[in-house]
């Protein structure tokens, strides 16, 4: 697999799959622990993923105290309608999209009433999609203080590209959230 900057390096037989599998788990659990120290909440937009992201957080013990739901808007119009990303972008540039992925966390965090929003939209194959070929795949985090948004390239199975996208846009939201932890100890530090 190909990754974005910061991804962690594919991992190729039967046994390794499972172990990324506790990574999911693993990060999952981080990015819960983190929103509960601070007080936050988080909502998901899922697309390619369709649900894997929520399932994650849901197995952690005592998510409820900060997961507030998901949508999974695998349907182009449905991005449009209930996420409300811009319809003119979706005609003209398709679902797969760095700007897309960004409207479907601003959105999730809006219609869920989030400090956190997060979303998946990608090509997990058979075939290509929106002109993007397979692996193709955009994370991306709206939060109080403004987002990020990274590009995949992902190979591998459909399964293994659906999981490692899930797996990056929770750790996206973990350094963000560990980012936000820092700014603000140095804050109530006096700029120390």
């Amino acid at each position: 697999m190909t990754h974005a900057a910061g991804a962690l390096p594919p991992l190729a037989d039967g046994a390794a799959r499972g172990a990324a599998g506790a990574g999911v788990a693993a990060v999952a659990a981080e990015v819960l622990r983190l929103l509960a120290e601070s007080d936050e909440t988080l909502a998901v937009a899922e697309s390619l993923t369709g649900g894997m992201v929520a399932s994650e957080l849901t197995a952690v013990p005592g998510a409820s105290r900060s997961f507030r739901g998901s949508v999974t808007a695998y349907a182009t119009e449905l991005k449009h309608r209930v996420l409300g990303v811009d319809a003119g972008l979706l005609e003209a540039e398709g679902a797969v999209n760095a700007q897309v992925a960004e409207e479907m966390a601003a959105g999730v965090r809006r219609v869920m009433g989030a400090s956190w929003g997060i979303a998946t939209t990608g090509v997990a194959g058979p075939d290509p999609q929106d002109g993007q070929p397979v692996g193709t795949v955009f994370v991306s985090v709206s939060g109080p203080e403004g987002g990020k948004t990274a590009r995949l390239w992902l190979n591998g199975s459909r399964t293994e590209i659906r999981r490692e996208s899930a797996r990056t846009v929770l750790e996206l939201l973990s350094s963000q959230l560990r980012e936000n932890a820092r700014r603000q100890d140095t804050e109530r530090n006096g700029g120390i």
